[in-house]
Formats: structure tokens, sequence, C-alpha cells
């Protein structure tokens, strides 16, 4: 079957100056995907209180994590989530990880690693904890269960090149396989990365901040040195004719102006191309 789009204008986990505009480029995604293929969460728009877990808004990220996992589990197949930041992509794991009976890795294309935990944050954006709440750990309600986490062997980073101290600890305690912007163009070494982590089932989360800038405007993490749309969409198409897709992620995308998203809405569709382009996981 199809994927069903899911989205989440989430922009209450990022702490970018931009943060809101993240909701912004969610809206300007959902405007060119099909109508019955697609599902909304709804996202408040007060901001949220920490409720002393050290996560900034933490409350309205708890509603919308619990919204959207309520979502996910009407869905009668895979799921193709469509961020803002960042924190949309924690459910959609989960959801993949469920459909995957833990036979799932996930590969992270990201200028950041997002292994913070609320205690070792600079900033306290759940953002930057994402990927850390996917293996298990962070606070209450935003971190996987023992049924749904994906442990660190399983985890494959890609181009990520701006790491926290504590991102650093945990990449190196847990021999996390991290791939450079270079490794990227070479599919066979991601898809070698990917096939050493033992699981048959891949989800695949792009945070757009692993393009370089040059590539695509509306970023609110811009980070030199990426990489390039086309090699982008060929790892991506590599990566689900291989591996069947569990779950998929796109997440922040941050447009300046409606005439900004306009201009960096056909590199996106690519991408969304190139994630649909290998089918779903067998039933």
């Amino acid at each position: 079957m199809p994927a069903t789009f899911v989205v989440v204008p989430l922009w209450q986990g990022s702490v970018s100056s931009r943060a809101m505009s993240h909701a912004d480029g969610a809206e300007a995604i959902r405007g060119d995907l099909p109508n019955s293929s697609t599902v909304m969460v709804e996202v408040p728009v007060e901001a949220g209180e920490s409720l002393g877990t050290g996560v900034q808004r933490y409350s309205t990220l708890l509603r919308v994590h619990e919204r959207t996992t309520a979502a996910l589990s009407h869905l009668p197949d895979w799921a193709l989530t469509i961020g803002g930041d960042c924190s949309a992509s924690l459910a959609s794991v989960a959801h993949a990880s469920a459909r995957a009976a833990g036979d799932l890795a996930v590969l992270w294309l990201d200028a950041h690693p997002d292994l913070n935990t609320p205690a070792a944050s600079p900033s306290g954006g759940f953002g930057g904890m994402t990927l850390r709440a996917i293996t298990g750990e962070g606070a209450d309600g935003l971190a996987l269960g023992p049924e749904t986490r994906v442990p660190p062997e399983r985890l494959v980073l890609g181009g990520i090149r701006a790491i926290d101290d504590e991102e650093s600890r945990f990449i190196e305690a847990h021999d996390v396989t991290a791939l450079t912007v270079e490794d990227l163009s070479d599919p066979s070494l991601v898809i070698a990365a990917l096939e050493a982590t033992g699981a048959s089932q891949v989800f695949i989360h792009i945070d757009l901040d692993v393009l370089d800038p040059a590539e695509l405007a509306g970023l609110s993490y811009p980070m030199p040195f990426g990489i390039g749309v086309a090699e982008l969409v060929a790892l991506v198409r590599a990566v689900a004719a291989r591996f069947p897709l569990a779950g998929a992620a796109i997440a922040g995308f941050a447009p300046a102006s409606p005439q900004s998203a306009d201009d960096d809405l056909p590199t996106i569709l690519r991408l969304i191309g190139a994630l649909t382009s290998g089918g779903a996981t067998p039933r």
C-alpha cells in the first residue's frame, strides 16, 4: 500500500528564533500532498510549560506526541510523517518499531545527532533530544518504552556535523555508527552500515539541515558543508530499494516566507518521491 502522510506542524521542540516557521513549513508541504491519503495532527497554539522536566514546552510536546500516536494507530500501513521539528519523529519511530516487531534500524540523516538528555541539553529543546528518547532515555511520556525503543546498535547517523559533549560521549560509549557527509555520497556504505545492524527493516528520518544551505533556504539551523540534493535523493532511493521501509519522516522545514516556501518545495517533493519509491514493509 502507498504511504499515508501524517502532517504534524509541531514547532515547540525547536529553540531556534525561527521555531514557529516549522509549523508554516509543514503546512506548505501539506498543500502539495493528496488529501485522500493525508492525516493532520492538531498542534496547540500555546508554547507549553516545562513542568520541571528540563524540556522546554514539555506539556505541549507531550500532548502532541499523544495525538500523533493516536493518529498513527488508525493507519492500515506505513506512514511518512511531515514535521514540524524533529520531535514529530518520536511517535513515528514507535509506530514503525511496533509494525516491525522490533526488527528496525533507524537511519538518522541530520546535521545534529539529537542525542542529548534533559539534564545535559544546553538548550532544553526537545528536538535535540529526540533520538535519545527513541533509544528509551528521556522525560516521562517522551521516551519510548521497552516494546518500541530502538537500541543504540540499531542506529546509523548520517551527515552529523554539530555535536554536543553528551552526544559525543553517547556515540563513543555505544559505538554508534556515524557516517560523514562524504560517506553519504556512496549509498553502498550506508547500506552496509544498515545491514551491519542486523535489522531487516528501516526507518529513515531526514532533517532537512542535513542538506547544504545552498540547496535549501528554509532551514532554522543551516549548517555548511552538507550533502547535495541529488546525492541525498540517490541515497534515499537506494536504501528504499534495498530495505522495506517501516516508516519515514521529513523535518526541519522553516521557510522565511510563502515565496521562500514555494522555491524550496520542489526539492522537498523530490525527497518525498524518493522515500515512497520503494513501497512499504510486508504485512
